[in-house]
């Protein structure tokens, strides 16, 4: 069977084992066929070798959190992530061995529709008042929010050379946490940039849908997305998630517009490590934060921008630096939903860590790691939160 993977990619892995520490499924069963390594013999034994792809091959390819802790491990440079993806793609196409189910298909076309979304989001709120909804099973936040703060662009008065900046909102973490971005765009206000968004076409970048294999709609909302942001500024992106793919959108749509739009994001914390100076200092009376700082797998692996968050953090609060050298933590999109157990079994082991740290705040700057780990009883903040809150005197 053809996986749909690049040849070359699938023979750089050498099979020597540095990865298996730095896979979260792995470290939690032992199992060979939950490493990276024993994924890409699979891929091998199906893609090369004939063998029928059956259960057991499905299970290895559902069962990865797709964190790519594999990549930064790796002494080959293997691109797991690009194997992963386009084997997942293969299975999950119509016709395919492992089409996801019509529910999760059906989910995923409510992400692109964003109307829709807000309302269900708020109806779902209703309902976890009344008690209907097992908001703890399903991964959901303590509180969703019945009303969300109005996100309105800059109003105040542009010079000449005054900066504006696009902000990403996301589906979800719109939905779910917009006090996010209101934060943000706090801060990056505090710069004196201005700030402007995007219409509904830019509300869902499709991460969650080429994670799922469903690569077409992905595509699809990929150039929906490219066109809700017109000109060159830059495109700043508070979610970790979002911001790995709308910097991949080069690679998935191969064409020099997406590698010009990509080119053009960037995350917010290293928009921000940049002009430190322009910040302002801790406003008087606010409390000097001591936080724990949990790496985003997407900002940490595959961005490689998490250092940007501690240097801007620094400045506001006092960071300690958890010991589990930037494990996973689980939540991998909709992971948490799909594979709870397993889900739940790698969150165990940050939360260990974040135990041993002392720390009584998180700071996580990507929507689907904080709701999970504050599903497991784990205060968490956005980063961007915390400065804003320092700046604002609270």
């Amino acid at each position: 069977m053809n996986l749909g993977v690049d040849d070359d990619e699938l023979a750089s892995c050498v099979s020597c084992g540095l990865c298996l520490p730095h896979c979260p499924t792995y470290r939690v069963t032992g199992d060979e066929l939950r490493s990276p390594r024993g994924r890409i013999s699979a891929m091998r034994a199906v893609h090369l070798q004939g063998a029928e792809p059956d259960a057991d091959f499905i299970a290895s390819m559902e069962t990865c959190v797709q964190c790519r802790g594999c990549e930064t491990a790796c002494p080959s440079g293997v691109p797991f992530g690009h194997l992963i993806e386009a084997t997942r793609s293969t299975l999950a196409a119509p016709g395919g061995v492992a089409r996801p189910p019509w529910w999760q298909r059906w989910g995923m076309k409510v992400l692109g529709r964003h109307r829709t979304l807000i309302a269900g989001s708020t109806a779902l709120a209703v309902a976890q008042r009344l008690r209907l909804v097992p908001s703890q099973r399903l991964g959901l936040p303590a509180r969703l929010p019945l009303r969300r703060p109005k996100l309105t662009e800059t109003s105040a008065p542009r010079s000449a050379d005054t900066m504006t900046v696009w902000m990403h909102t996301g589906c979800v973490m719109d939905a779910w946490m917009r006090e996010v971005h209101v934060a943000a765009q706090r801060v990056v206000e505090a710069t004196g940039a201005a700030v402007q968004f995007p219409d509904a076409n830019g509300s869902c970048c499709g991460a969650l849908h080429e994670h799922a294999g469903l690569t077409r709609e992905a595509k699809r909302l990929a150039q929906r997305t490219m066109r809700a942001f017109p000109g060159d500024d830059a495109i700043l992106v508070d979610s970790a998630g979002c911001g790995a793919m709308l910097r991949d959108y080069g690679r998935l749509l191969g064409t020099d517009e997406a590698r010009r739009f990509s080119a053009r994001v960037v995350d917010i914390h290293t928009w921000l490590a940049t002009r430190l100076d322009q910040l302002p200092e801790p406003a008087p009376g606010a409390v000097r934060a001591f936080v724990a700082v949990q790496d985003p797998c997407h900002l940490r692996h595959v961005q490689r921008a998490h250092e940007a968050v501690r240097v801007v953090l620094a400045r506001y609060a006092d960071v300690v630096e958890l010991d589990d050298e930037g494990l996973c933590c689980g939540a991998g999109g909709a992971y948490s939903m799909l594979q709870p157990e397993l889900a739940t079994e790698i969150r165990d082991r940050k939360l260990a860590a974040i135990a041993r740290s002392g720390a009584p705040v998180v700071a996580s700057a990507n929507p689907g790691c904080a709701l999970h780990l504050a599903s497991g009883g784990v205060e968490t903040r956005h980063p961007v939160q915390i400065v804003e809150e320092a700046i604002g005197g609270r």
